[in-house]
């Protein structure tokens, strides 16, 4: 018979964990002589579920590992008592061990020590160009990886690395300073949920425009008018679009001068975008250079998911091209268009101003990068593949009209 808090009165336990009428099954069996698998089996239960079952609520005052229902109830009922004592509060050696591998001098390699930078805490996360707190700077994961290799023998120095997390960051379930978090590589101090971060994105993107919708013509490149996006951004928010496109490799520059009263005074917070490259300048500099192509030129256009984007409704009515964003984090989505920004580096190096640069100079160096032989168009330039294109729709078109006329 179960014990009273089993009765059928009391609330039942939840379907994820055994109750104590299949531990009854699960002792009958045993003393069958069934196998693991098979009592698994019977019960609807994961093999490894049985096997844990056995291993860790078995009986052992009796020297061996007999499996009683009653007495491995009360092994689950001991083990799932909360709250439990967390293991950095009661073992002072692990605690040693993890605040050392958090916040641990550095050394150099004559012993001698490193202070590094004298860093108050703040409470807070550290600001942009500020010196951050030297430690060895492990991470939880590696610390909770380590510590087998270090005590291979010794099972109370375990411990997972989402524990010494919640010692950090919830301060009621480990000893560990609260300012240990500024040694973390993030340096927060405040715990961002995953599902926070899964759900962050931008407002004005829908799945319809992801480029999982994105035509399979696209992929192959077997049709012309495919085209990708992205800035490159220079120093003091300067920046320049640039504009692939996928089966030429023909390149297209846009000019995104400052805005009239950029840096001209303190920013204003929430205001328009003056350095040149927020929403309504790139989408101008789009349709502006779009409109320069015919339209059968114009089908799409890849871009990642900056907010310089965030007026792409407008960008599809003015130009006809069909709009796409990549994946968060996913530059391989645009490779052609992140290949031609590392070969634009070479005029336009990081960390230089790029409002030095007129509309004249961006569409010299697009006629240089335009006349350059490539590889993969069979040494042909650019500028020549997008010539014969040309050329094969003017000619597409007079077939068409003649037809007609006949």
């Amino acid at each position: 018979m179960p014990p009273a808090k089993f009765a059928s009165s009391a609330k039942p336990p939840s379907g994820r964990y055994l109750q104590f009428a299949e531990r009854e099954e699960i002792a009958l069996r045993r003393a069958q002589g069934l196998g693991v698998r098979e009592i698994a089996r019977q019960l609807g239960r994961a093999a490894s579920t049985i096997s844990r079952e056995l291993r860790r609520n078995a009986a052992t005052r009796s020297g061996g590992l007999e499996y009683r229902a009653t007495t491995a109830q009360w092994h689950a009922d001991r083990s799932a008592r909360r709250p439990k004592p967390a293991k950095l509060v009661v073992n002072p050696v692990l605690r040693a061990y993890v605040q050392e591998r958090l916040a641990g001098t550095v050394v150099a390699p004559n012993g001698a020590a490193i202070p590094g930078p004298a860093v108050a805490w703040k409470a807070r996360r550290h600001g942009p160009r500020q010196d951050r707190r030297w430690g060895k700077a492990w991470s939880p994961e590696q610390i909770a990886r380590r510590l087998r290799l270090d005590f291979p023998e010794d099972p109370t120095m375990r411990i997972s690395h989402e524990a010494i997390y919640q010692a950090l960051f919830i301060q009621g379930r480990g000893a560990l300073r609260r300012e240990l978090t500024a040694c973390l590589r993030t340096g927060r101090t405040l715990r961002v949920p995953m599902a926070r971060t899964r759900k962050r994105g931008k407002s004005f993107i829908t799945p319809e425009v992801m480029i999982s919708q994105r035509p399979a013509e696209v992929a192959d490149r077997a049709v012309p008018g495919h085209w990708e996006g992205d800035l490159i951004i220079g120093l003091g928010g300067s920046a320049i679009g640039t504009l692939v496109e996928r089966t030429t490799r023909f390149t297209m520059l846009l000019h995104l001068p400052p805005m009239p009263g950029h840096a001209s005074g303190p920013r204003v917070k929430n205001g328009p975008a003056l350095a040149g490259h927020g929403a309504e300048a790139v989408r101008d500099a789009i349709a502006r250079t779009i409109a320069t192509l015919p339209a059968q030129l114009r089908r799409s256009l890849t871009w990642d998911q900056g907010a310089e984007m965030a007026q792409h409704a407008h960008i599809r009515i003015d130009t006809g091209l069909c709009v796409y964003f990549c994946d968060p984090r996913s530059p391989w989505q645009r490779g052609t268009n992140e290949n031609t920004n590392g070969l634009l580096r070479q005029y336009f190096p990081k960390g230089t101003d790029l409002t030095v640069h007129d509309a004249d100079t961006l569409a010299a160096v697009a006629l240089a990068l335009n006349t350059r032989p490539r590889k993969t168009l069979g040494w042909k330039t650019p500028a020549e593949a997008l010539d014969e294109l040309f050329q094969s729709i003017d000619k597409g078109e007079h077939q068409e009209a003649v037809a007609t006329t006949a």
